[in-house]
């Protein structure tokens, strides 16, 4: 079968897809024909050794996390799920980025039968990551929350499900994403110079912020006056320590209790996952330049 493997940390150029042996479930295991596969950002981070004190790779590496696709062989033990069936779910072996993979059963969710192969794939992680981040932050309706990086992968989730937890949301984002983000109820707000005043102009009072992006958005959430027990980041870690904010993303997301809860959004048109992009597996290169380029809408996916 084909894989994505690296045999070394570095840019784009070590990413490859070569040849190698169909795996075999085991206890508790099932056998995907991958049929769609996100990317995110952590996996370029990995790759290039920038989280090696957390992540370390061991060579030669396979890569990512998201999957959906259809059970080609289930291991000893597992019910539930069976050869045949269309499943949702990731993998923490850095393998879907393949044309098959084996996953845990207890990671996987049935696909509802409206939901396009590629949204699928594009969900686990973005959408954990996003739901937890909403929790994180303890909304009630009447609340007031700013998403920073609001049209990206976890951002244009996340606005959604805040808009759903009956909060008023300001989302940051390029003017190339406002009409997007009013069409789902945000406030839109372009980022950069003067974006405090611009974020005060739009709602007044702050009660809560989700940093998807990183750099000082952590502090323009202290300084609208946000407590930082209602600040999210999944990107500034540091900020934790030094603030006291939360850093609650995929890993207090993940489930396939929560990923069916989403999937069922989408599949009954209440969460829209946006697609910027598909590669083949062979133009995984490609993929991830797009992502590195920045700007991106949604999801880019993978389709073995």
């Amino acid at each position: 079968m084909k894989a994505v493997r690296f045999d070394e940390y570095g840019g784009i150029g070590v990413l490859k897809v070569v040849d190698v042996p169909r795996p075999e479930p085991g206890a508790g295991q099932v056998l995907v024909a991958v049929r769609a596969a996100g990317i995110n950002p952590g996996e370029a981070k990995i790759r290039e050794g920038l989280m090696h004190s957390r992540w370390s790779a061991t060579f030669p590496s396979g890569q990512g996390s998201d999957l959906a696709g259809v059970i080609q062989q289930a291991g000893p033990g597992v019910t539930g799920f069976a050869a045949g069936d269309e499943v949702i779910g990731y993998t923490d072996n850095r393998a879907s980025q393949a044309e098959y993979a084996v996953a845990e059963a207890r990671n996987l969710a049935p696909k509802p039968a409206g939901v396009p192969w590629e949204v699928a794939g594009a969900l686990p992680v973005a959408g954990f990551t996003a739901w937890a981040a909403v929790r994180s932050v303890d909304l009630a309706p009447g609340d007031t929350v700013v998403v920073a990086g609001a049209a990206g992968g976890v951002g244009s989730i996340a606005v959604q499900l805040a808009r759903r937890a009956g909060a008023t949301v300001i989302g940051l984002a390029g003017r190339d994403n406002h009409e997007w983000l009013a069409g789902h109820g945000v406030i839109p707000v372009s980022y950069g110079d003067g974006v405090a005043d611009r974020i005060r102009r739009a709602a007044g009072k702050i009660d809560a912020f989700i940093d998807t992006f990183g750099d000082d958005y952590v502090q323009l959430a202290l300084d609208l006056g946000v407590q930082p027990s209602r600040v999210d980041t999944i990107v500034n870690f540091a900020a934790v320590q030094r603030y006291g904010v939360k850093a609650e993303g995929s890993a207090a997301g993940a489930g396939a209790r929560t990923l069916a809860e989403l999937a069922g959004l989408v599949a009954a048109g209440q969460l829209e996952v946006p697609i910027a992009a598909t590669f083949r597996l062979d133009q995984v290169q490609e993929a991830y330049r797009r992502l590195a380029q920045g700007h991106v809408r949604g999801k880019i996916v993978l389709l073995p």
